[in-house]
């Protein structure tokens, strides 16, 4: 399949597609029109990358984990080396502080909207016309 048909498939951009290849994430082959064509079952792997760039997993160390996985829906290497596990807790510790600050800016902004709205409320009349 060539990478139209692939982005299709996945809901990956093209463009994304051919930063994956540039990371040696995924291989095409080469037409002889030298074309991109994807084997059968590239899908699948795209899919796996996906999800692991969505868990906050760099590319560089998806390339590492990606020889190891067992199928499509499994995201754990089959024999994880020491260096790839102290690389994956490194990235948790990173996410771990990431939401931390995530939720105090949540938190900052449940405030700021509670006030916000009360005091909206305290200047309008029972009917919503502004006070003078």
């Amino acid at each position: 399949m060539r990478i139209g048909e692939l982005s299709r498939l996945t809901g990956v951009s093209v463009r994304a597609l051919r930063y994956y290849e540039e990371e040696g994430l995924i291989r095409p082959a080469r037409g002889g029109n030298g074309y991109r064509e994807y084997c059968a079952g590239a899908d699948e792997v795209v899919r796996r990358i996906r999800g692991l760039i969505d868990s906050g997993l760099p590319t560089r160390i998806i390339r590492d984990i990606l020889p190891y996985l067992d199928g499509p829906a499994d995201l754990l290497p089959q024999i994880p080396c020491a260096r790839m596990l102290d690389q994956v807790a490194a990235e948790r510790e990173q996410l771990d502080r990431r939401i931390r600050c995530l939720t105090r800016n949540r938190d900052a902004i449940d405030a700021y909207l509670s006030a916000a709205r009360t005091a909206a409320r305290g200047d309008r009349d029972h009917d919503g016309a502004v006070r003078a």
